[in-house]
C-alpha cells in the first residue's frame, strides 16, 4: 500500500473514533475522561480534524497532495511535542507521554517516508 494512502487512511479511522466514540478514544491514548468531563469535546475536535486531514489528502493529488502531507508532518510533529510536554508538566505519566508521543513521531516519519518514495 502507498504510504500516503495507509497513513492518512489510519488517520481517518483514528479521527473517526475520537468523533464517535471519545470515551473509546480515550481509552486508547491512555486518557482519564472520568478526570477531565471536557475531555470529549477536546477528543471530537481532534477527531474532526484528522478525518479532514486524512480525507483531502486522499482526494488531493501531485503537488497538492505533498503540500498536504507537509502539513500532517507539522501536525503529527505537534502531537508528538504535546505528548512530550504533558509528561513533563504531569498532566499525564512519563509512560503515557511515551504512548502519546512514540505514534505521533512514527506518523512523522511515515510522512518523510512518503515524500521520499514519491520522488522516485
Amino acid at each position: 500500500m502507498n504510504p500516503v494512502t495507509g497513513l492518512n487512511l489510519a488517520r481517518i479511522v483514528l479521527g473517526a473514533v475520537a468523533l464517535v466514540s471519545p470515551a473509546l478514544a480515550a481509552k486508547i491514548f491512555r486518557l482519564d475522561p472520568g478526570a477531565n468531563p471536557q475531555l470529549g469535546y477536546m477528543s471530537r475536535m481532534f477527531g474532526a480534524r484528522e478525518v479532514a486531514l486524512g480525507a483531502v489528502t486522499l482526494a488531493a493529488s501531485g503537488t497538492s497532495q505533498r503540500n498536504l502531507v507537509l502539513v500532517g508532518m507539522a501536525v503529527d510533529a505537534t502531537d508528538a511535542f504535546s505528548g512530550t510536554a504533558a509528561g513533563i508538566d504531569g498532566s499525564v505519566t512519563k509512560a503515557t507521554s511515551g504512548f502519546l508521543t512514540l505514534p505521533a513521531v512514527g506518523a512523522v516519519v511515515a510522512g518523510a517516508a512518503a515524500l521520499v518514495m514519491a520522488r522516485r
